[in-house]
């Protein structure tokens, strides 16, 4: 599956087959949320934080993709990511783009 961030693939004529996406929301437990929250006393990357959330961005791209798949697409044009907090330690993660078939 080819996923790209422009509305195009070079050399190729795309077919639309639609919006695809896929979403987790993610958090993590109360002893990595108490850690991480005595780490911004002192300040610097909040570890635990990035690695959930590449972790939620993996999950997303993986159901965009198998929902893709599901319309026997090629690749997928236009790939955005989008998070929001959820709660204190929780986010949720989208992923979209539009599903395409090369003609």
């Amino acid at each position: 599956m080819i996923l790209v961030n422009t509305d195009y693939i070079n050399g190729k004529e795309l077919e639309m087959l639609g919006l695809v996406k896929g979403s987790t929301i993610q958090s993590k437990n109360i002893g990595r949320d108490i850690t991480q929250s005595f780490k911004t006393l002192v300040g610097g990357e909040l570890k635990a934080y990035t690695d959930m959330m590449n972790e939620a961005r993996d999950l997303a791209t993986e159901r965009m993709i198998a929902e893709a798949e599901r319309l026997s697409a090629d690749a997928i044009v236009n790939v955005r990511y989008a998070s929001s907090a959820v709660m204190q330690g929780a986010a949720e993660v989208m992923a979209y783009g539009t599903a395409v078939k090369f003609k």
